[in-house]
């Protein structure tokens, strides 16, 4: 069991490092491109997993309804806006914004999929969304910046995303859907980048390729495969624990790499929104469940 946690917290630190590393990459190359070269190089560590172990599900007509939605928003969207966003957002600030992911799943649930939404869901909400107005917040009032509202929109896919995929392993495994989707979503985002991006906007440096393809392999796909392995081990509900780490983690790894400040309104706005996902998901082990099974496919990570 501890080596499964060791393993849990391996992954947790990596996608925490990924908003820093994203910061870096994004003054490198052309955020689409920079998706659709990431996006390439996870769908090829997941085809060859699912080449050696076998684990590949065959999809129906009507598992394309969902998966192509899903491809759209939890691929396409969702890394275009993510990357797009880190150009002006830096690491700390992305990474709990999308921490508010949690709650606005919990909403959407409740609109598409029918489930309540009790009255501890409602105060960790107003929580959360205080430390937002912390993290946000600048010393002459609030600022929307449009890097801002990018990340939102990645923060917002996600959650849609997390719909669909809750519908569509009601039909598959969660695996199959999250490589289907990865690969279908690359497949989309090649061609939108090729054709919005020129190829010279690419970096010439040797380290940002690999650590765009290094990325890409290890903290999507490599993490998504352990990820997926330990949820079977200590359930789901333990694991997305896990995931509450992923700001501080941007928070050290951005200070440690990239000198980013951490000022002490980041500081109580984190805790707040930390705070408030967990008092809202503490007695909500199912989503909590959904939330620990689709981290492994988010592009956010």
């Amino acid at each position: 069991m501890v080596r499964s946690y060791l393993l849990l917290l391996f992954c947790v630190c990596c996608w925490g490092s990924n908003f820093v590393f994203g910061s870096m990459l994004v003054h490198e190359f052309a955020p689409l491109l920079l998706s659709a070269f990431r996006l390439t190089a996870t769908s090829l560590c997941l085809l060859s997993y699912a080449w050696v172990t076998r684990k590949l599900g065959r999809l129906s007509k009507r598992d394309w309804w969902l998966l192509v939605p899903l491809a759209i928003f939890g691929t396409l969207l969702n890394q275009a806006s993510f990357f797009t966003g880190l150009q002006t957002v830096d690491a700390t600030t992305a990474a709990l914004i999308l921490s508010l992911a949690p709650l606005t799943i919990a909403l959407l649930a409740r609109v598409f999929l029918k489930e309540t939404f009790s009255i501890q869901m409602v105060l960790g909400s107003v929580v959360a969304i205080t430390g937002v107005f912390f993290v946000v917040g600048k010393s002459g009032g609030i600022h929307i910046s449009i890097g801002i509202l990018y990340i939102f929109m990645a923060m917002f896919t996600f959650a849609i995303s997390v719909i669909i995929m809750r519908k569509l392993t009601e039909r598959i495994d969660a695996f199959s859907a999250t490589l289907y989707s990865t690969v279908l979503g690359s497949g989309l985002m090649v061609p939108v980048a090729i054709i919005k991006e020129p190829l010279t906007q690419v970096s010439p440096h040797v380290w940002a390729w690999v650590l765009l393809f290094a990325s890409g392999i290890v903290m999507q796909g490599l993490c998504s495969v352990i990820w997926n392995v330990q949820l079977q081990r200590v359930g789901a509900g333990k694991a997305a624990i896990f995931l509450n780490l992923q700001p501080f983690v941007a928070m050290m790894v951005g200070f440690l790499l990239l000198g980013t400040a951490v000022t002490g309104t980041q500081m109580i706005g984190s805790l707040l929104i930390v705070g408030g996902v967990v008092l809202a998901t503490l007695q909500r082990r199912a989503r909590i469940d959904d939330i620990g099974r689709m981290s492994s496919s988010s592009g956010l990570k």
